[in-house]
């Protein structure tokens, strides 16, 4: 019985969440992936997976085994590429995820100074407002903003951002600044759907949650363009830090009814591989976890 054979079938079958997607992602044919899962659980001695014509399900002991499978591949691959010579020149594709705007600001920055440290490597850059999941789409390391669920992957912290209320001078002084939450009522309102989807702006007043409906002037679907109607003096929008992060800084914008913000949210890069992450994993992280924690803008 090859165990380690047993193991990467078991680890597919639960990642392509079937006997037939493990089949094609290993190469190999479904009776085969049926004899292994089997082999695996007689010789265990415990059901790790429920079978029935249209789903397959993990079991309470298969989910228990599957980390410790998972960690033991991983162990296993970081020792060949230790052997191989690999930790001195990171290869391979990287494949990245982060939100649209927070990709085009920071990240592209950091992946295009990594790979011209590493010529052996190329980069996937998926920019996207909407959460991919990293390991059914192939996904190394993602950014994620706002507080992360229990999972089993592992996340390093690098920053905060806030969720902030801003408009141009111009625009405050032809109306004046709102002094309260009630306030925002009078003044012209731009909505970002991708940070406030209904017209309701939660904010916090003497210590207690504030929601605030509103009717916006204009909504838009991307949060550029409700940066470009603030900053030309149209009115108000609420946008996060790092998205005005620049034009607050050279005076285009200013922020207003900071009192009344609520918490700000974690800024997290997130990777599926542990300590055992690949060597162009780490090296990537590590230049990503050095330039966002020294930003002004996730401060």
């Amino acid at each position: 019985m090859d165990r380690l054979h047993l193991i990467n079938v078991f680890v597919a079958v639960v990642d392509a969440n079937g006997f037939a997607g493990a089949a094609r992602k290993l190469n190999i044919s479904p009776p085969a992936v049926t004899r292994a899962i089997s082999e695996l659980e007689a010789h265990l001695g415990v059901r790790l997976l429920t079978r029935t014509t249209r789903v397959v399900r993990v079991t309470e002991a298969g989910a228990r085994y599957v980390e410790d499978c998972r960690r033991i591949l991983a162990e296993l691959a970081e020792a060949d590429e230790s052997v191989s010579g690999l930790h001195a020149a990171p290869r391979g594709r990287l494949t990245l995820t982060a939100p649209a705007l927070f990709g085009a600001l920071f990240v592209t920055p950091i992946v295009t100074e990594y790979l011209q440290r590493y010529p052996e490597v190329t980069a996937s850059c998926w920019f996207l407002d909407r959460v991919v999941n990293m390991v059914d789409e192939g996904v190394d390391i993602a950014v994620r903003i706002g507080e992360l669920p229990d999972s089993s992957l592992q996340a390093i912290r690098v920053g905060r951002v806030r969720r902030v209320i801003c408009a141009a001078p111009s625009y405050l002084k032809r109306h004046g600044a709102p002094q309260t939450p009630d306030d925002l009522t009078a003044h012209t309102i731009v909505s970002a759907s991708g940070v406030t989807p209904t017209p309701e702006w939660r904010l916090v007043e003497n210590g207690a949650p504030k929601l605030v409906k509103l009717q916006p002037r204009m909504s838009t679907t991307t949060n550029d363009s409700a940066v470009a109607a603030a900053v030309a003096g149209f009115g108000l929008t609420r946008l996060m830090s790092y998205q005005v992060a620049e034009h607050v800084q050279a005076g285009r914008l200013q922020i207003v009814l900071s009192e009344f913000e609520t918490a700000p949210l974690p800024v997290h890069l997130v990777h599926r591989e542990g300590r055992h992450a690949s060597q162009k994993a780490r090296a990537f992280l590590d230049l990503a976890i050095e330039r966002l924690r020294a930003s002004k803008a996730l401060d």
